[in-house]
């Protein structure tokens, strides 16, 4: 029966920046038209759907390409000849089309035994999709040589038509399909730089990357920049918040005084002592008087506080799918602050992760609780720049959704870490240097959330940041989302624990 794609599995990751895996010992026929299933949803939130079959094309002729190299390996092998051996290669080669062909099956079997694998990975990464076809055995330099070879020869056409008119050797599958899916990439706009192959670890990886079109870009541009311009339908920050952060800001403020001001704010108060007796400071008793609550978070804890405050203050209407989104990113912003205190023991970003883990998907919730007008004024744009209304529709999805929320911070004068922690939540290896600390800790650890609900596994996890979580295996991955998962629920049952007390004293 053949396999149907998910299409919520594919568009979550399409959407989030997560690599989307497909592993195979054979790539049967039914995995062939999987993995194209997989690409035209991809190609389709991307607004490209026109461009599936040339692509479809490239993918097959690299998928297989990979499971031929893997048949050659178990053939060499039973062969008894050596692979970098010119004079055996030569022999192996003469008859190994005919015979491999004849007992495809037997062969096929042979990899399965020996675990040789085709893995393709599906990575909507920023503005390019990057396919991936990587399989476990090495590339030889000669074999690497031959493939450089067709494609070099591939610039000696000016179209399909001229290459397949022209006797090229077919005598293996780098032949006239690597000249072909080197044309194909042309003919829709690309150079021969969008293809490559290389071996590392053990494996060989072939690579096509494909931007995004570029008028599909330039209208996802076009509206985010609305938004972002447009959002003074939406309330500014409250003044006294305003006025707080002036005076964090002034060397000569008392701490007293700045207390005062926040006392005339009940919300922003209750906000300020549920931080303070939460379990990011793991107090002992809990804490009533604003000056102490204050002094506890510092100057940089209470400025990090106004500007989650402010925002939830503008953006906190009560929907169902609002609520799910801060119940999320309080998860998240847990998980992050816990990672920073005991995993890398970095104090100093304490307070970015936490209220980064809090407001990186601002750019979401920011959709789902944007005023009508707002929304009315965005669609009118659509139809007088001529836009698709659909393109709206995949921003309010989650396309786009941390370039966004990092635009609205910007305009919000949010400070330059929390701004990285929202724009590159997703794709963390591209955040600037100084902020990757914050960015790979909130990246972890909303990934963590994900890989607790089993709608991410640890391959799609960026590898760079679990090296830098000296995080190596899927076994230590879940013990760790295990322990933030059970510290999380003690966290909550306390503080439900201190709320009810504090409400039972006031009743007495």
């Amino acid at each position: 029966m053949p396999q149907k794609a998910d299409e919520e599995k594919v568009l979550k990751a399409a959407r989030s920046s997560i690599p989307l895996t497909v592993k195979s010992y054979t790539l049967p026929r039914e995995t062939e038209e999987y993995l194209e299933q997989i690409l035209f949803l991809f190609l389709r939130e991307m607004g490209q759907e026109q461009l599936k079959d040339a692509l479809s094309y490239c993918l097959r002729e690299i998928a297989v390409n990979a499971k031929k190299a893997n048949t050659k390996r178990v053939y060499f092998q039973e062969r008894g000849l050596d692979l970098l051996d010119d004079d055996d290669y030569q022999e192996g080669m003469q008859q190994f089309k005919q015979d491999t062909l004849e007992n495809i099956s037997h062969y096929l079997q042979r990899q399965k035994e020996e675990g040789l694998y085709v893995k393709v990975v599906f990575h909507a990464r920023g503005r390019v999709l990057h396919l991936y076809v990587i399989n476990n055995t090495m590339i030889t330099k000669k074999e690497q040589i031959r493939v450089y070879d067709r494609i070099a020869r591939s610039r000696a056409f000016n179209s399909l038509e001229e290459a397949l008119t022209t006797v090229l050797d077919d005598s293996e599958g780098a032949g006239l399909g690597i000249v072909i899916l080197v044309l194909m990439l042309k003919k829709i706009g690309l150079d021969e730089d969008a293809f490559d192959i290389d071996a590392r670890d053990g494996e060989t990886v072939a690579r096509v990357s494909i931007p995004m079109s570029q008028v599909r870009l330039e209208s996802l541009d076009m509206i985010s920049q609305r938004i972002v311009s447009e959002i003074e339908a939406l309330p500014r920050f409250p003044e006294n918040i305003v006025a707080l952060q002036k005076m964090i800001e002034d060397p000569n403020s008392e701490i007293a005084e700045i207390a005062r001001q926040v006392s005339t704010d009940p919300s922003l108060t209750a906000d300020l002592l549920k931080l303070v007796n939460s379990a990011q400071f793991m107090l002992p008793k809990k804490v009533d008087n604003i000056v102490e609550a204050v002094k506890m978070v510092g100057m940089r804890g209470l400025r990090n506080l106004l500007f989650f405050h402010g925002t939830q203050k503008i953006l906190g209407n009560e929907t169902t799918e609002t609520k799910r989104l801060w119940e999320h990113s309080y998860r998240t912003a847990f998980y992050a602050y816990q990672l920073a205190r005991s995993v890398t023991r970095k104090k100093e970003i304490l307070d970015d992760v936490y209220v980064g883990g809090i407001l990186h998907d601002m750019g979401k919730i920011i959709f789902s609780s944007v005023h009508p007008e707002l929304i009315e004024k965005i669609h009118g744009f659509c139809r007088e720049k001529g836009i698709q209304e659909e393109i709206f529709e995949d921003l309010a999805a989650g396309l786009n959704h941390s370039e966004i929320g990092a635009m609205i911070a910007e305009k919000w004068n949010f400070p330059d870490a929390l701004v990285a922690a929202i724009k590159y939540h997703h794709t963390p290896t591209t955040a600037p240097m100084e902020f990757r600390d914050v960015v790979f800790t909130v990246y972890l650890a909303n990934g963590l959330t994900h890989y607790g609900e089993k709608t991410l596994g640890i391959d799609q996890l960026e590898p760079a940041v679990l090296k830098y979580f000296n995080i190596g295996s899927e076994a230590q991955l879940g013990q760790i989302e295990q322990k933030l998962d059970t510290a999380f629920d003690k966290a909550n049952a306390r503080m439900y624990e201190r709320v009810s007390t504090g409400n039972a004293s006031q009743s007495a």
